[in-house]
Order: structure tokens, then sequence, then C-alpha cells
């Protein structure tokens, strides 16, 4: 049978009326597959191939929806992309009859209240939201997912190797609990370099099978180089990058918010110098909502109207802004996962290229953006980081369970969370150390042979922080004569006076409300130098390689304009002077009259162990991770010495980590529940998250190789 053959009357109608001549490749795949088993599916394909309709045609055709409960729960990493995604899941469902609910914190309330007295259909929602239901509605969690079906977990990437996954899955596991036939899962992303990790998010990865679009859009990509000498991006940047998106839909991705402001406030004033449109937008997290919005809305308007939007990873994920005609990258991705994913959101029509343009403003970045973009065309993405020890989120589930159960024994908390597949390597002793902890720190209170929550446990439990696991920034709402504007992290520089860029726009600041949590400003155009607000990432090691090897080869990169080809023949030219001859096993080392420059190129983490290894022995080193360069006064002139100072060390490791872990107490501060756990459980989550001592111990091999005298 065809795969529209297999699909239920009703859904064939709905594909009839659509006027859809065929599937793609990965619908026809699913549909086939879904409708043939109960197995759990990951659905992988590029941005826009129909993933959605993928997952949700075999599944309504297959699903009795008069069963009562709910049948379906979408799981999204964002509110906006449930939103989103609700118009399309709802325009499916509507001439079936089938009801679809969304449940977030901004949801409607009464909808949501309708669904809890009589419990069908399709739900979407956020693992937040997830977890605030087992915590508040404890007694409706049968009723509503006694009969569930299906689980589909969109953009399923964004969670691996991050604390809301793991957090997921545990809540995934706790559904199994209340759920009596079982249900199948369905993950969808467009990035995936390695599949293992997508495939534990079901419990049963052997179970679990992956289809895989082989189907590819063609690329495009130039790069171009502008040298920023200052602190702002150089002008003629600007205006080359003015000039190639004026007639275009673009989106521009700088790696800050800061920048993406810049980006946007900058071409805006080119714009009017010179009677351009004046479609300059920003978006990201610090925007309010309403423009972010109107920005989208804006973006896939059927109308043709150019535009370009700065932004972050907000508009990385699926959220649909219609087609777009390029991308742009503002110096080096994080990570090719992230470049690709971004690059995807071009070419998005039938038959037209991703095209993308990256600009680099430093000789590094330049270099860096460039092996990224070589190991994507050799088919590398960087796997995912992974905790295998998640001793934070299992103390934020044993409170969790204990608060929905309102009252476990101990034996049994114990054993609900060994039972958990997201704690499954965590052996029962440090589970029992960790629940024994949280009683004497008066988390959880022993009362007639059961636990309940502390005193001390309530007033974490029972805030609205709880939800999450992920450690939010301390934000200011952002007003202008009650307009709000949007909202920025609150830090030791935000004061009256300062200048800040915010929704494509410069702001004054007048004053600050630290009681309402709010910034009252008014727009400016003093001149005065804006604040700046961002983030960072850490590098794979093999980018990192990557980048050695074109310094060490002679190759002609096509991608390459002329200055960025200069650029590289300039550090090939400095790089020129080493006498490597192995790159697996060597690493350039320029000796200078004060100062020794080691050049490890490796990944951040295996930089940061060394740098706190050799500060052990008591070599002074200064590391500039751009450049994986570390700065050693000259003490020392056996290149040997420095492999032979990791070996002691080693010894007394957890000794010397306490000290460093009180010396930098921040140093976990990306952990939310990790200040929670007893001592030797934040060591271990610091050597799983900072340092890669593993990494570390193979690099210890290389030899390094001085310059050419």
């Amino acid at each position: 049978m065809t795969a529209f053959e297999l699909l239920s009357p009703a859904v064939r109608k709905f594909v009839r009326d659509k006027r859809w001549e065929s599937f793609r490749d990965i619908q026809s795949a699913a549909i086939k597959r879904i409708m043939g088993s109960d197995d759990h599916y990951i659905l992988a394909s590029r941005t826009a191939s129909g993933k959605t309709e993928a997952a949700f045609l075999p599944i309504l055709s297959k699903v009795d929806f008069n069963q009562r409960g709910v049948a379906v729960l979408y799981i999204s990493p964002l509110i906006a992309l449930i939103n989103d995604q609700f118009m399309r899941v709802e325009d499916l469902c509507s001439d079936m009859e089938i009801a679809v609910t969304k449940w977030h914190g901004e949801a409607n309330r009464t909808l949501k209240n309708k669904l809890l007295k009589e419990p069908r259909g399709v739900v979407l929602i956020t693992p937040e939201s997830l977890e605030a239901m087992f915590i508040n509605k404890p007694y409706d969690l049968k009723s509503l997912f006694s009969n569930l079906k299906y689980v589909v977990i969109d953009e399923i990437h964004s969670f691996i190797g991050s604390d809301r996954g793991i957090h997921l899955k545990s809540l995934l596991s706790r559904l199994q609990g209340v759920n009596f036939g079982g249900f199948s899962i369905v993950g969808l992303s467009a990035t995936l370099g390695d599949f293992s990790e997508a495939k534990k998010f079901t419990g049963k990865p052997e179970k679990t099978v992956v289809l895989k679009d082989p189907a590819s859009k063609d690329l495009d990509a130039v790069f171009k180089y502008f040298e920023q000498t200052g602190s702002s991006l150089p002008l003629d940047l600007l205006k080359d990058l003015y000039r190639e998106t004026r007639d275009s839909k673009t989106l521009v991705f700088p790696n800050s918010r800061g920048k993406a402001e810049e980006v946007a406030v900058s071409l805006m004033k080119i714009a009017e110098r010179v009677a351009g449109h004046r479609n300059y937008f920003s978006h990201h997290s610090s925007v309010d909502k309403q423009v972010r919005e109107y920005v989208e809305e804006f973006a896939k308007s059927k109308i043709r109207r150019n535009f370009t939007i700065a932004c972050t990873s907000t508009l990385e994920l699926g959220i649909d802004i219609g087609s777009v005609d390029q991308v742009v990258q503002l110096d080096a991705a994080h990570s090719i996962a992230s470049l690709i994913q971004r690059v995807g959101r071009s070419g998005r029509r039938e038959g037209a290229k991703s095209k993308l343009l990256l600009y680099a403003t430093s000789s590094w970045s330049l270099l860096q953006s460039l092996a990224g973009w070589l190991l994507y065309l050799e088919g590398f993405i960087e796997p995912p980081e992974i905790i295998d020890y998640p001793y934070d989120i299992l103390l934020h589930q044993a409170l969790s369970v204990a608060k929905e159960r309102l009252g476990i024994t101990k034996k049994e908390l114990i054993r609900e969370l060994k039972h958990n597949y997201a704690f499954g390597l965590i052996e029962e002793e440090d589970i029992c150390e960790v629940v024994e902890h949280l009683i004497a720190i008066d988390f959880l209170e022993e009362l007639g042979g059961e636990l309940i929550i502390g005193v001390e446990g309530e007033k974490i439990v029972n805030g609205r922080d709880f939800y999450t696991v992920f450690n939010a920034q301390r934000y200011y709402k952002v007003v202008s004569s009650g307009t709000g504007i949007g909202q920025i992290p609150l830090t030791a520089q935000v004061r009256e006076s300062e200048n800040i860029l915010l929704a494509a726009k410069i702001w004054k600041i007048r004053f600050v409300d630290h009681d309402a949590k709010k910034i009252e400003v008014v727009q400016t155009n003093d001149g005065r130098k804006p604040l700046f607000f961002g983030e960072g990432g850490d590098v794979h090691p093999r980018i990192r390689e990557k980048m050695m090897e074109i310094l060490f080869n002679e190759e002609h990169f096509p991608m390459l304009d002329e200055n960025s080809a200069r650029e590289i023949d300039k550090l090939r030219m400095e790089f020129h002077v080493f006498p490597l001859t192995d790159l697996h096993v060597q690493r350039p080392m320029l000796i200078g009259a004060k100062e020794l420059a080691l050049y490890s190129f490796t990944g951040s983490r295996i930089n940061r162990t060394l740098s706190f290894l050799w500060g052990l022995s008591g070599v002074e080193v200064r590391l500039d991770d751009e450049q994986s360069c570390f700065g050693v006064e000259a003490a020392i002139r056996d290149v040997g010495d420095f492999s032979k100072l990791l070996v002691p060390s080693l010894d007394d490791l957890d000794f010397h980590l306490e000290n460093f872990m009180y010396a930098h107490p921040d140093i976990l501060s990306g952990s939310k529940w990790a200040a929670y756990l007893p001592v030797k459980f934040r060591l271990r989550l610091l050597k799983q998250r900072y340092f890669d001592f593993e990494g570390t111990g193979r690099f210890s091999e290389v030899k390094w190789v001085g310059n050419k005298q």
C-alpha cells in the first residue's frame, strides 16, 4: 500500500483538501513505519521538510480519540514554538473534531480547566509546564495521561546534552508510571550528528528507530573579512552588510544580544541616510514578547517586503517566519550544529538554495568559521556533551516526587529515582546519600514513616522558579512612558545615564527601580557608547584540530573572498616557522625572549583543564581560548617538562578542586541545583561540566615543537 492509502479516511480527506500532490520523503517513510508498529522513532530531516506533518499524519490516523484522556502530548522547548505550531496542529485536527489545547504559563486558563474536566485530544506543552502539572495537579495526572498513546518531542536536538534534556527524560519516565498501556515517543530534529543520545529519550534506545532523510539543500557560502580594531563593528563591514541585505529577506545571527542590537541600529541609520526601507529589527530573549511577535508576523506576511532581522537563537529553532532569502553569520558560531540550524532558515522554497554570508572580524574567528564549515561539508557535527551522572537534576526530581506524592517512604522514593531512566547510571548508594542530605538540610522531613517537604524545602518547592532546572539571569523590565520595550539582565553596569541598545533603538536609562525590577528609559541619540550583553560557548576539539590543519596546508578555498583568503595566508605565514611533521601528536610553541606561546589547538574544556593543572604545578599561564594559546613565562626551556607537569598534579585532585570551587563560587552557576548537593557530588559535576580530565590525559601525550631559530 502507498503511504496515502495507509492513512485514515479523515486524514486522507485533509490531504486532498490541501491539494498536496505528493508526500516528502520523510513523510512517506514516517507514515509507513509509524502506521505499522508501536516503536519509538526519531525523524531527522532538514528544516522546513514537513517533520510535524510526518509525525502527526500517521498518529492522527492511528489513535482512537474517542477514549477518555489526552491521546497525544506535543513537547516543545519554547512557548513561542508552541504558539506557532498550535495553528498547524489545530489545522490538522479541526475537521476531525480533535481538541487541541495549549498548556503553558501564557495559555488560556479557561481552556486549561476545560481540559481537566474533560481530558482528551492533543496537548502542547513545555517541560517546565509538565513539571508544574506533577507538582500542582497530582490528582489529575492519571485522568489526563493514563491513556496517552504518543509523545512528540519537537526540536529534540535542543534538549540533548543539557539539564533541560535530563529533566525531560525524568518527566517522561514519570509519565510512564501513570500510563496504563504505554506510549510511543517520536522525536523531531533537523540537526543531529549522533543519534545515540536522542534515542535515550525514549528509555528504550534498542527499540527506537531513526528515520533520516538523506536529501539535503544546496548550500552557497561566502566568507568576508573586515578587521575590528575597536569595540564597535567596522563601518566598512556594516556598509557592506547593508548593500548585501537591502534587497532581500535576511536573518543576521551575531553571537550576542548586544551585537544583534548594534547591527539593527546601525543598518537602520544607514538606511535613513540613503532613503532605504526601514524594515530593520532585533529579535532575542530580551526584546518584549509583543515586539517579537510583531517581527515574526511581519516576516511571514504574504506581502513581499524586504527586511533584515538581527537575532540570536530565538530564531534558530523552527518558529515560522516564512521564506528567507539568505542568512548572515557574524563571526564564528559557537558550534557547527548551531550554524547549520541557522543556515537552514534560508532557501525554504522548493528548489531554492540555502545561502550563507559569513563576516569575520578577527583572523582567528575567520579560521574557526572556515574550519567549522569544512567539517560540516565533511559530514561532521559535534557530538553533544553527555552528563551521565546528573546529581543536581536527581536532587530536584527527588523534591518534585516528594511534593507530588504528598508523602512517600524513603525506600519508595529511592526506588522510584533508581528506576527513572534519566538517572540509570547513578548508583543506589549515591541516591541514598542525596536523599539523606536533603533530610539533613530540612528540604525533606521524615514524618510518620514518610518523607514530606521540609520547612526549608517549602521555600524552594512552592515558588514558580522550582519548575525550571536552568539558572535564569535576573532580568529587569525595560519601559518607556509605560510602554514595554523588553528586558535585560541586571549587571553592575546597568545604572542611570548609561545607554542601552534594545528593540533596534538606543535608550538612555533614566532610573532603575529595584523594588519593581524595572528600568525606565527614554530614546536617545547622544552618541554615547551603549552597553552590551551577550553569551559565550565552548569549542569542540575537532574544530580546533581542523583550524591547525588549515594552517599547515596550502589548500585554496573558493568560498573565501579576497580579504579572507589574504588573512588566512597571513596566519599560515606566521605558523610556517614551526617544523611540524605530524599534526596528530605535535603542537607549535613560539619561543620568545620573555614568554613562550603554546598553541594547543584543542577544545575549550581541555584548555581550561590544562590551565588548572599547570597552575597547580606552579606554572603561571595566561589562556586565550579564542586562539587556543597559553602564554607562559620562559623560565622552563625544556618543552618536555610541560607534559611531565601534568602527572603529579593529578594526585589529591579532589582536594585541589574543592579549593578551586571555593575560590570561584560561581563556577557551577550554570547548574541551578548544584549548590544544595553535598560537596563530593558538586566536585563530580565540576569534573563533568567544566573540566575534561580524560581528554586532557590523552592530550598530555603531545610534543611541543618550537619555532625555527
